[in-house]
């Protein structure tokens, strides 16, 4: 146990190391920016693999050998438990050596006084094993339960890192953006490097589909968001709607031991572009917002972001969009230079930015970026719902119509029964654990006089002290005292 407890300690080392040092695919970017600032330090860090602690070989180590600590110590344990179930209680000679003994005279013969004994006994839940001999005597004992609760919390807990290693080793997490009316299909592909799959996962995705119908967001008086609701189609990959679903948060949707949870949502409005008439790009586009707070504004405040890209024409061109979805805010905005919470569509416009160029698409970029560097801008303006803006060069912008998308947060964790079992088992196992003690008790009956003289010793393995007025108490009962009391 003493192997298995330094072992734990390790694993939360560990774990604080892997809190503080940015993850792969995780925090790729911090990881990139540590390279560049600091090549020395994070070629180390790669190395030692803090880059991903809980894929590294280290960690596996740590945790394996602790499975197995925990297992030689549990084994023996258990074994040792069963033995002492199955064994009866033992008889001893020398009762007045126990670290309680008392002696009391009882009218009945030693027959009945031990009779008496075991009735009580066993009503306080004591397993008995009577001799009967010259002298009748009785061996009690309780409290196994105390053992026992205490070996089901470790192996419930033992249970929880093969839950740990079976869930997060074989299962994978990631996030989807769907937009209303779109149907997302369940395959690495489609996650678009926002995924993290396990270290045993195999690429073994299910390939199920979500078909978005509608999501609403509703607002508390104050402007907080009150609820998001995404109503969906779970699809087999064989076509068939499985069921449809209402996905809330901290209400998932499950399909396929797949597990469906509201994570985001956001603006996504309809733009086409035509060159000379023909189209050239067309569609819903996923606009977000700066991650970045801004000191003393309001989020909900501020533009929606989004990119289009056209790199068949030429020369490249690249317009950056801001979508007001509240065409009163960016009249304020305009006015004042503020701007107010958008909660709602209301008269949504964008506002464009073009700019021609090498729009450089071999290097690195995020879908909703584009790098400036090397390009000239050649038109500015805005376009409201429903209407058509003209730029150089036969290229128009038009925005049909605006959508809104959400984001699903994917899982499958194969290791979430075996997690609840668990817990299960350690609520049960906690109750035995600290609400009994193990408790020994011997009673012999001589002959006297006056009918009996019974002789009764015992001890405690926890809670001793309680045990000195449990045993009085105890020893009254036997001698038929607590009645005569009463």
């Amino acid at each position: 146990m003493r192997t298995a407890l330094v072992l734990l300690l390790l694993l939360a080392l560990a774990s604080i190391a892997g809190s503080l040092v940015p993850q792969s695919g995780v925090s790729d970017p911090r990881i990139a920016a540590m390279f560049r600032e600091h090549p020395l330090r994070a070629e180390l860090y790669r190395k030692i693999g803090l880059f991903d602690v809980y894929g590294s070989w280290w960690f596996t180590l740590i945790y394996a050998l602790l499975l197995v600590s925990l297992g030689a110590c549990l084994l023996p344990r258990t074994r040792a438990l069963i033995r002492n179930a199955l064994a009866k209680p033992q008889p001893a000679r020398e009762l007045d050596s126990m670290r309680h003994y008392a002696e009391r005279s009882v009218a009945a013969d030693p027959t009945r006084a031990i009779a008496r004994a075991r009735k009580v006994l066993r009503r306080r839940f004591f397993r008995v094993n009577e001799t009967n001999g010259a002298e009748p005597a009785i061996a009690a004992d309780k409290g196994l339960a105390r053992e026992g609760g205490s070996l089901l919390f470790h192996w419930a807990f033992f249970l929880i890192l093969v839950g740990i290693v079976i869930g997060k080793g074989t299962g994978f997490t990631g996030t989807a953006v769907i937009v209303e009316g779109e149907t997302w299909t369940e395959a690495h592909a489609n996650y678009d490097g926002n995924i993290r799959e396990g270290s045993f996962f195999g690429e073994a995705h299910t390939g199920v589909q979500v078909s978005v119908d509608d999501f609403n967001v509703t607002y508390r008086a104050d402007g907080t968001p009150a609820e998001f609701l995404t109503r969906v189609q779970l699809i087999e990959p064989d076509g068939r709607v499985a069921k449809t679903a209402d996905i809330r948060v901290n209400h998932p949707a499950s399909i396929d031991g797949v597990h469906f949870y509201q994570f985001g949502y956001g603006w996504a409005p309809v733009i086409e572009v035509r060159k000379d008439g023909v189209p050239i790009a067309s569609g819903p586009v996923v606009f977000q917002q700066t991650p970045a707070p801004v000191p003393g504004v309001d989020r909900r405040a501020l533009p929606w972001q989004g990119v289009v890209k056209l790199p068949s024409l030429r020369p490249q061109v690249g317009i950056q969009f801001q979508l007001w979805p509240d065409a009163r805010a960016l009249e304020s905005f305009i006015e004042t230079g503020k701007s107010f919470p958008m909660l709602e569509e209301r008269n949504p416009v964008l506002t464009y930015t073009a700019y021609e160029g090498d729009l450089r698409l071999s290097t690195t970029q995020r879908a909703n970026e584009l790098d400036r560097a090397g390009l000239r801008q050649i038109a500015k303006g805005a376009v409201g719902k429903a209407r058509t803006s003209k730029l150089p060069n036969g290229i128009t912008v038009s925005f049909p119509d605006l959508r809104e998308y959400t984001v699903l947060q994917v899982s499958r964790d194969r290791g979430l029964l075996i997690m609840l079992s668990a817990a299960v088992l350690i609520l049960a196992g906690l109750i035995p654990a600290l609400y009994s003690s193990r408790r020994k008790l011997w009673v012999q009956a001589e002959p006297s006089e006056t009918g009996s003289l019974l002789k009764v010793g015992g001890f405690a393995l926890q809670r001793r002290v309680q045990f000195e007025e449990e045993f009085e108490r105890l020893v009254d009962e036997l001698a038929g005292e607590r009645q005569r009391k009463r």
